[in-house]
């Protein structure tokens, strides 16, 4: 927990770095992405450790995450901020100078119609702010495209999972995770190798699993069943007092979802208050 909260600490002046001529919008959002990696990784440590349930910084650990990934969020949202705001600069930069071209083409009495498109202020056009919050590493086509092959490889996993090949499903979403990390599918895989973990018996891999999948997406469709499937995984590992936590949330975050109902029943076999 203490590794997370220094990333976190380090990421504050991320903002001010848009300010250094020597290190480009693009820079800022590839090292968030490098960031956003690192501390999903952390979190996974934590439930094979079994940082999650120590309590060593006080209170829920899987609130003090939540509230670490916002702020990770918030960051990147700053960055596209930063970058919206150079938009407009060189917009109205450009448009500025477009003007004095003309002006000077009109006073000097030239052909106003063979006047060039002013290029954009200096010299490339700003790139265009993402509208997801969390930024898109090198594999991916950016957004909530698809990287080339990327469903070709989920539907090979998918297949061999349907299969009941649960190993080598598992290793091949892992592979796919690790690949399209960030991507629109990856969120999926790393749900579903959950599932091929916990037919293997190997249950806090597959914890870690869901909780990877829940931290990529927790709004997604696959959120509530990832969270409930994680506080029970827990509660199988004997870490009761976390399970119960952990599932008591999937009824705050989902209620009326089907997984709330069994997070519920799972509640009552746990004995949690």
């Amino acid at each position: 927990m203490r590794r997370v909260l220094i990333l976190v600490l380090a990421l504050l002046p991320a903002t001010a770095f848009a300010q250094d001529r020597a290190q480009s919008l693009a820079d800022i959002r590839a090292e968030l992405t490098q960031l956003n990696a690192q501390f999903n990784s952390l979190k996974s440590e934590l439930v094979s450790s079994g940082g999650i349930s120590s309590g060593a910084a006080g209170g829920s650990a899987l609130q003090r995450l939540d509230t670490l990934e916002q702020s990770l969020m918030r960051l990147t949202s700053k960055t596209e901020e930063v970058e919206l705001r150079l938009n407009r600069v060189v917009q109205d930069g450009t448009n500025r100078i477009g003007d004095l071209e003309f002006r000077v083409t009109e006073l000097e009495g030239g052909d106003i119609g063979a006047i060039p498109e002013t290029a954009p202020l200096g010299g490339t056009a700003a790139p265009a702010a993402a509208p997801a919050p969390a930024p898109t590493p090198a594999p991916s086509s950016g957004g909530s495209d698809l990287a080339m092959n990327e469903q070709a490889d989920f539907d090979r996993a998918k297949g061999v999972l349907g299969q009941g090949d649960f190993r080598a499903a598992a290793d091949q979403f892992a592979t796919f995770a690790q690949t399209y990390t960030g991507g629109p599918l990856t969120y999926e895989a790393l749900y579903l190798r959950g599932d091929a973990l916990t037919q293997l018996g190997e249950t806090a891999n597959a914890a870690r699993a869901y909780l990877d999948s829940f931290s990529l997406s927790p709004d997604g469709d696959r959120a509530p069943d990832a969270l409930y499937k994680l506080g029970d995984a827990l509660g199988k590992l004997g870490q009761t007092q976390e399970a119960c936590v952990t599932l008591a949330e999937v009824g705050n975050r989902f209620p009326g979802k089907p997984a709330a109902g069994q997070a519920a029943s799972a509640m009552q076999g746990l004995g949690c208050n």
